[in-house]
């Protein structure tokens, strides 16, 4: 089997490389890649071809789930990253196994085997299914902040918006309290309810209960005041007001 690495730091390759040719010798591995972009390039390039795929979560330039957003991916992923809290995301996104690193033998071993085997994806839609409610996706329902040396819960029903200022992501609460974030907003969105949060711009997601006020311009955009007030501007672009009004309305 023909096996791509996507890793961004270069001793954590080798490790990786060297534990899969010791501990499964039927995997070829036929390329390395550091960042988000570079996967991207290599899948896209007809000439290429891996049937697993051991795929680091941080690379160089973002999370490795923007890969999924843009290519896809037709190879058995195996996840590998030093943080365990990306796994109900990792097997969402299809991944057949989830490896923490440093990554022991045993479970490489048992990953490789996973990829070869048929009744594993119906174990992997159970333990999806396992994680919704009704049928339905369950959304986050708090974030772990982290202060100083501090580690405080937020509700996500305590939560008015997220944005990004200074390339820094924070969450403002409905009692006026900005945390700091380690997420990136795409990721912030995908765990919240589209009934209860909408993405305004690449920087803002706002909560339907934090909309004191939504003003149409004549430009057709439509300016948001928010309650707690906001710093900074947030308008709904042109292009996007049909859906917020779907949304706000509904």
């Amino acid at each position: 089997m023909k096996a791509l690495i996507v890793e961004d730091e270069k001793m954590a390759q080798n490790n990786l490389a060297r534990n899969i040719s010791e501990n499964c010798r039927d995997i070829e591995i036929v390329g390395f890649t550091s960042s988000v972009k570079d996967t991207i390039a290599w899948l896209e390039d007809a000439s290429h071809h891996a049937e697993i795929i051991f795929m680091d979560v941080e690379l160089e330039d973002g999370n490795c789930f923007e890969i999924f957003r843009q290519v896809e991916i037709h190879a058995k992923v195996i996840m590998t990253t030093a943080y365990d809290s990306y796994a109900l995301k990792a097997f969402e996104a299809g991944s057949v196994d989830y490896l923490l690193k440093p990554i022991d033998p045993d479970a490489l071993k048992r990953a490789v085997s996973r990829c070869t085997d048929s009744v594993y994806s119906i174990q992997l839609k159970q333990f999806l299914d396992s994680y919704r409610i009704d049928g339905k996706k369950k959304y986050k329902d708090r974030f772990i902040i982290r202060y100083n040396t501090k580690l405080i819960p937020i509700r996500t029903s305590d939560i008015a918006y997220f944005f990004a200022e200074n390339r820094i992501n924070y969450l403002m609460t409905t009692y006026n309290e900005k945390y700091m974030i380690d997420d990136t907003l795409d990721d912030v969105f995908d765990a919240m309810d589209p009934e209860q949060f909408f993405k305004v711009s690449r920087s803002c997601i706002i909560s339907l209960k934090a909309i004191k006020c939504a003003n149409k311009k004549l430009s057709g955009n439509i300016q948001i005041i928010a309650e707690p007030a906001s710093s900074f501007d947030i308008t709904v672009s042109r292009a996007n007001a049909k859906e917020f009004l779907h949304w706000f309305t509904k």
